[in-house]
């Protein structure tokens, strides 16, 4: 099917469209590498797809090829048409909604767990993620393959003790499995960013009893506010947190990217 398609450069060509700076766009052009990335959460053979940020369409053509029925969102109002176009050449199998993907309802789209698959505006990313990780367990998607700064994705994946270990990789691996699928170089893109990307694929997890996510949220905002401090400084405007520590046999002079995920969550659940 997406043979007949006319090639991504024409499509843009054609309507005048030119990545936004503002909106933090980059635009892949490579078909392969695009299939690849469509095919990091396994077989999508009519299953659903919620994209965010799809531009002129060049990830949602690899997922349509793949078997997907896709809901995109699009904030640029320059690529709709472009969009349509493509929804003409795949019947029944793309919406797309002309808005800001931070306050569109995605559960509510969806009757079935879709597939979070998207080449992330670099500037939303990170709040897009925690929103989603934030959500009720088990969660309204089925999986989240999402394209970041390589520096982020390392950060999601990072181990205690590493530079990288932060918030992002305790809210990430708590109860999900994050993985980096592929990294991908700063020269597929158009134009060219100034730093290098990758893939992230996170699957939902068992999610630990007694902890809110709101306490570990809150929790490692304090312990990593303040990095570089023990914990007995950072986690002192977090009440009953040194209690807490002391009765978990946890050493307060101790840093925050020394605890383990698994650490954070004995702690929040005492908190919680």
């Amino acid at each position: 099917m997406t043979a007949a398609l006319p090639p991504l450069r024409e499509v843009i060509q054609r309507h005048g469209l030119s990545a936004s700076k503002a909106l933090g766009q980059n635009f892949l052009f490579d078909s392969q590498l695009l299939s690849r990335i469509a095919r990091v959460p396994g077989d999508l053979t009519g299953a659903d797809v919620f994209e965010v940020g799809p531009g002129p369409g060049g990830l949602t053509r690899a997922l349509l090829g793949e078997g997907a029925s896709v809901i995109a969102v699009e904030r640029d109002r320059r690529c709709i048409p472009a969009l349509g176009e493509l929804g003409e050449a795949f019947p029944g199998k793309l919406r797309v909604i002309e808005g800001d993907a931070l306050e569109v309802d995605a559960p509510s789209l969806f009757e079935q767990k879709p597939h979070v698959v998207a080449n992330l505006p670099y500037n939303v990313g990170t709040a897009l993620l925690v929103g989603w990780l934030s959500a009720e367990w088990e969660p309204w998607w089925a999986s989240l393959t999402l394209m970041f700064q390589k520096e982020v994705a390392e950060r999601i994946v990072a181990a205690p003790g590493t530079d990288a270990y932060g918030r992002l990789a305790v809210l990430s691996q708590w109860r999900s499995h994050a993985r980096i699928a592929m990294t991908v170089h700063r020269s597929a893109f158009t134009p060219p960013p100034k730093v290098m990307s990758a893939v992230v694929h996170i699957v939902p997890g068992e999610a630990p009893e007694g902890v809110r996510f709101k306490v570990l949220e809150g929790l490692t905002a304090a312990a990593f506010g303040q990095r570089r401090k023990m914990l007995r400084q950072s986690l002192k405007p977090v009440a009953g947190a040194i209690e807490a520590m002391d009765r978990l046999g946890i050493d307060s002079s101790r840093r925050a990217e020394t605890l383990s995920v698994e650490e954070f969550v004995g702690l929040a659940r005492a908190l919680s």
